[in-house]
């Protein structure tokens, strides 16, 4: 801007020349104009400054908006970062509980399973089906001869009665007939017997028994009958007693018909011996009854290497063998001594353990009284210790009629 020409005091001077000017308006007119004009310019610039108050506001909020947007979008990602975070944690929770509970219901079935394992080893792989001298204690051993389905064979099962002490074997006999469980050992339905035994007390010694059956009786109607009759008396009779003989009566009268062997008074007590002993599976069960061969052999050798043999003919399975291989045997005194066959590879199972009984119960119906296997590479089979010699059993197949 280009720089005044006149100084101060000429255009004071100037001024002083100008005419005299008067206001004739009242002062209060004056200060009320002043603050009118006042109050004009303020009322014109409150919406200028309030318009400028926000366009300044506006750029001042935006970008703040702005973040403020990205911060909820980012808040709202993160939130929904977050919740599948914990949705995830969630599921991972629940995985984890499901694992859980599959793990622990795995432990548990792993649990039952070892207990089930004991249990079976127990049932199966660990127990004696024979009766041991030991085991009978003060009760009475009764065995019964029981026909197969097929009355093809007899099975002996053992029972044994306590607290009887006052009764004959005869008594108990004849009382627990009717408890044995035949069928469902899978055996033939085959007692009580349709007769009465009692003991001859007249006869000198009581050396004999007599039998009376009803004039009805079954056991003249078919060969099998007649036939698993006496040999079921028989076997019964001379199984558990030292009695000698049978005589019969039908009604009370002496004598009795049988279709094949015509009327008998009385017979002779067969105590058969020198059987080699077998398996027989009944339908549906993984646990033989040990059962004797029909035919006798003269020495345990002989016995025994029929043994390693099935005979499908009666039903009969092979009880050595793979299982328990036997190379040779001797004998001394009232004990069997057994050698295995090298590299033999026995195993601690039910199958053995029931091999061994065969054995043992092969040894018992030669005489013998012990058995010792010389060269086992198991220390024990079940509760059988294989470092000494083991007794052969009272009888066989234990089972309870509770």
């Amino acid at each position: 801007m280009k720089k005044s020409e006149w100084s101060d005091r000429e255009i004071e001077e100037l001024l002083m020349q100008m005419p005299k000017i008067q206001d004739h308006r009242d002062p209060r007119d004056i200060y009320q104009n002043l603050s009118l004009k006042k109050r004009k310019m303020k009322s014109w610039l409150l919406p200028g400054l309030a318009a400028a108050a926000a366009v300044l506001l506006f750029f001042i909020l935006v970008p703040k908006l702005m973040n403020g947007s990205n911060f909820s979008y980012d808040q709202a990602q993160e939130e929904k970062s977050t919740m599948n975070k914990d949705m995830s944690l969630a599921d991972n929770k629940i995985d984890s509980t499901i694992a859980l509970d599959k793990d622990n219901a795995s432990s548990t079935n792993r649990e039952f399973s070892g207990t089930a394992k004991k249990a079976e080893l127990m049932s199966t792989n660990s127990i004696k089906t024979a009766l041991y001298e030991e085991e009978a204690g003060e009760g009475t051993v009764l065995t019964y001869w029981i026909p197969d389905p097929q009355a093809q064979i007899l099975i002996p099962v053992s029972i044994v009665v306590t607290g009887m002490k006052d009764k004959s074997w005869l008594t108990l006999f004849n009382e627990n007939m009717a408890n044995l469980k035949e069928e469902d050992w899978g055996l033939s339905d085959f007692y009580p017997l349709k007769l009465k035994m009692k003991l001859a007390i007249k006869m000198k010694n009581n050396n004999s028994i007599t039998v009376d059956v009803p004039k009805d009786h079954p056991y003249g109607q078919g060969s099998a009958m007649e036939t698993s009759l006496i040999n079921v008396l028989n076997k019964d009779i001379s199984s558990n007693s030292k009695i000698k003989k049978i005589r019969f009566l039908t009604d009370g009268v002496p004598g009795i018909e049988l279709g094949n062997y015509g009327k008998k008074n009385e017979i002779e007590i067969i105590r058969e011996k020198n059987h080699a002993f077998f398996f027989y599976y009944p339908d549906s069960s993984n646990q033989p009854f040990i059962t004797p061969s029909l035919d006798s052999y003269n020495n345990i050798k002989t016995a025994l290497e029929a043994m390693k043999t099935d005979q499908p003919e009666l039903g009969l399975k092979s009880s050595l063998g793979s299982t328990l291989p036997i190379h040779n045997v001797s004998i001394a005194g009232k004990t069997l001594y057994v050698t295995i066959k090298d590299n033999a590879n026995l195993k601690n199972d039910q199958h053995t353990l029931s091999s061994y009984e065969a054995l043992l119960l092969t040894a018992k119906d030669f005489g013998l009284e012990k058995v010792f296997i010389k060269n086992s590479s198991l220390t024990n089979i079940g509760p059988f210790d294989l470092s000494k010699e083991n007794k052969v059993p009272r009888a066989p197949n234990l089972r309870t009629i509770q």
